[in-house]
């Protein structure tokens, strides 16, 4: 929130232009950086008019809360009304969306958007804005959890006519969202009137509610307990139920004895860690227990919105990022569930975080002081940027400063992989990241390992497994550089450049362009094969058949591999990493990249003597020339198929 006062006080304020001056500076003081023309310009002529009407309702003494943050999330209400109610004297809310637009219309193809001159794309209908600020304030301030009646929302178009924006109307249902115009400044006064007394200060009212607690509502918990519980049912086994359990103790200790402790779930590819958090989540709501779900993956937690939360939006809020909880205050919720717990950073702070909220706090305490029982669930052979930190020796060290009990459980068996311990064993072993050398290819009945001679046989097979209802992707390592996302109705760039073969990278924003889908969907969407997915991309997921391209900058010579730094194009890598960072995060680049398939994985190496060192270690023709033939073979008969 940048600023709070009485209606006649932000008449006063704004009469003499001290009300936009102080706006400014508090702006830079919380956000690090100026305000845009725009923004000032909004203030200007949108609280004004605001101010005026309340002033001539007789709301002089409403509180007013300009720029009003709402909890773990960055976005901002224009201005929430708090006061009292005429009828029941209760505390009573306003969220307020000012637009100084003079005319919209719905967009003809979905009436939650709607179309304005000043923008080229269709923007979200200021009812269905406004009406989603306040259902996500009631999901999260504990003041009004329980009292979502006492909270209502409005947007407020003072420069419009009915004429020029009277048609959003059409997606009006309740109290949630409605909208007025200057040509119905009356209307909106009555509205006012029936919701905020004219005989009492809300200055009470807006204490409450800032000082209400952040954490997800009971009627979220249910609504998504009810979501998790009508998907498919989770079975957990072994040490999969062991973590389950332990973290249900934990939080039972918890309420009994306020007692805090810590729990680590650390696996490979597959073990379950997402589905035990999702499981743990839909228990604990079906409890009543306040828990969240973070990642640090914007690829992950979309996926997680969808699967979770595809029929109830309000659920999807309930999965965070890591950097979500900077200003969270301790103990906010009873569980935090940190999943992909590999990608947790040194610092929630990047180049965008305001001055005011760098607080020099590592991720990894932010996250453990944001709940009684943080769990993380993640595995150390997945990271792959500099600055990732999620290992268990770093959650141990974080959690013993605090004098913290913690507790590790590992998990053994996986499902990933076609459930095959011997392919991951493969992988680990060929890529260094356990003792005793590369092992030769002993096919099992769970997993196919094929190694290709070139990229179009590597397209041609995976089409040809496409053709029979199979999912499949080509990823790559990060070697070719990555064009901007061309213009709308312009064609993909191919960067991904292999002699006469080239295909673009996965997109890297929120949008869909050229028939390819969004970066967050490029591994869950069937139109994602065609672009070439990065590490960034495919970690988390899975699909049936994986191609993966190892490019220059792991390379076999003689007796071992050697990485190649200036090979890499990833952005990530600076002067300051050292070699042997560069080299762990490249190994574990094609860690994650190799151990994505369910049913079969195809290799390609850019480079001749590592192709030659694959061929090795992944079998040769038997004399009797039985169906465990060479896999390069067996590629090149099943790519001729296509």
């Amino acid at each position: 929130m940048l600023f709070r006062a009485s209606a006649k006080t932000v008449a006063v304020m704004a009469l003499d232009t001290s009300l936009y001056h102080h706006l400014a500076e508090r702006f830079f003081h919380v956000h690090g950086y100026r305000p845009g023309t725009s923004e000032v310009r909004s203030w200007e002529r949108s609280l004004p008019a605001l101010a005026a009407v309340l002033n001539d309702a007789g709301l002089g003494d409403v509180e007013v809360m300009v720029e009003y943050t709402l909890p773990l999330n960055s976005k901002r209400a224009d201005a929430v009304l708090a006061g009292v109610h005429p009828v029941s004297g209760e505390p009573s809310y306003v969220v307020v969306e000012l637009k100084q637009w003079s005319q919209a219309e719905p967009d003809e193809d979905d009436l939650a958007l709607c179309r304005v001159d000043a923008y080229a794309h269709p923007v979200l209908n200021p009812i269905e804005q406004v009406r989603r600020y306040r259902e996500y304030l009631v999901d999260f301030n504990g003041a009004v959890a329980e009292h979502p009646g006492r909270v209502s929302g409005v947007a407020f178009l003072h420069n419009a006519t009915e004429f020029g924006v009277g048609a959003l109307r059409a997606i009006e249902r309740d109290d949630h969202g409605q909208l007025f115009t200057a040509e119905r400044r009356g209307e909106f006064i009555d509205y006012l009137l029936a919701r905020l007394s004219t005989d009492h200060p809300g200055g009470r009212a807006a204490d409450q509610l800032l000082a209400g607690k952040a954490a997800p509502s009971k009627q979220l918990m249910a609504v998504a307990a009810r979501e998790v519980r009508e998907r498919e049912e989770f079975v957990l086994l072994d040490e999969q139920q062991v973590a389950y359990r332990l973290v249900l103790n934990a939080v039972r200790k918890a309420k009994r004895s306020d007692h805090k402790e810590v729990v680590v779930v650390t696996g490979g590819p597959g073990t379950g860690k997402s589905v035990i958090a999702l499981s743990l989540l839909g228990e604990l709501f079906r409890q009543g227990v306040p828990a969240l779900h973070a990642t640090g993956s914007q690829s992950f937690t979309k996926t997680m919105r969808k699967v979770a939360g595809a029929r109830k939006r309000e659920v999807q809020e309930l999965f965070k990022y890591f950097n979500s909880f900077m200003a969270t205050e301790k103990n906010s919720f009873d569980v935090l569930l940190c999943d992909e717990a590999h990608r947790i950073r040194e610092t929630s702070a990047n180049r965008y975080t305001p001055a005011a909220q760098r607080t020099g706090r590592r991720q990894i305490d932010e996250l453990i002081d944001a709940a009684r029982v943080p769990v993380f669930l993640l595995d150390e052979h997945q990271v792959v940027r500099p600055g990732e930190m999620g290992t268990v020796d770093e959650i141990k060290a974080a959690a013993a400063a605090k004098g913290l009990d913690y507790h590790v459980v590992p998990l053994e068996s996986q499902f990933r992989c076609g459930g095959s311990d011997a392919y991951l064993r493969w992988v680990v072993r060929l890529l260094g990241l356990e003792p005793g050398g590369p092992l030769v290819w002993e096919p099992d009945d769970r997993m196919r390992l094929l190694v290709a001679e070139s990229p179009e046989e590597m397209e041609a097979f995976l089409q040809a497994r496409r053709d029979r209802n199979y999912s499949a992707r080509v990823s790559a390592g990060y070697c070719w550089r990555w064009s901007p996302e061309p213009k709308p109705g312009e064609p993909l760039s191919a960067d991904v450049v292999i002699g006469d073969w080239a295909r673009p990278w996965n997109l890297r924003g929120d949008r869909s362009v050229a028939g390819a889908p969004p970066a967050a969907l490029w591994a869950t969407d069937p139109a994602g094969f065609g672009q070439i997915g990065c590490v960034y991309t495919a970690q988390g997921f899975e699909y049936d058949w994986s191609g993966v391209i190892i490019g220059p900058d792991l390379v076999w010579r003689g007796d071992r591999w050697v990485t190649d730094r200036t090979a890499s194009k990833d952005p990530v890598f600076k002067r300051s990493t050292s070699d042997s960072d560069v080299d762990r995060l490249i190994r574990n680049t094609y860690k994650v990249l190799l151990t994505r398939g369910m049913i079969g994985t195809i290799v390609y190496s850019t480079d001749a003597e590592t192709r030659e060192k694959l061929r090795e270690l992944a079998g040769t023709l038997p004399a009797d020339g039985s169906a465990t033939a060479d896999s390069s073979q067996e590629c090149r008969t099943a790519a001729s198929e296509a």
